[in-house]
């Protein structure tokens, strides 16, 4: 029986997340089946080593930049995600409802 690679499932899901718009680690665990909104952020983690995963489009359930401390410095993630017009204060993002994206909508593009 071959492992399944969820790293990779992840990062093909995370890819597909458009500029300006943000997911949730739980939306895109309940989206492969894998039961657990940490083995995305461990996933996203290593993700560093990976040029095109935009991690920083990844937020908790709330909205909140958790990721953050994971990233070389504490505020590229609220920076890159500003970049891209998502307003963040007090690290967690404005207008979540607005800005979310769930990986069904890439299927339905």
């Amino acid at each position: 029986m071959k492992k399944r690679n969820y790293i990779n499932e992840v990062y093909e899901v995370t890819k597909c997340i458009p500029e300006g718009r943000i997911t949730t680690y739980g939306t895109i665990a309940a989206f492969l089946g894998l039961g657990s909104a940490r083995m995305v952020g461990w996933a996203l983690n290593k993700s560093f080593s990976e040029d095109d995963v935009p991690a920083h489009r990844v937020v908790n359930r709330k909205g909140e930049l958790s990721g953050r401390v994971h990233f070389p410095n504490p505020t590229m993630m609220q920076e890159l995600l500003e970049a891209e017009g998502v307003k963040v204060e007090n690290d967690k993002v404005v207008d979540f409802d607005r800005h979310y994206w769930h990986p069904e909508m890439s299927m339905e593009e």
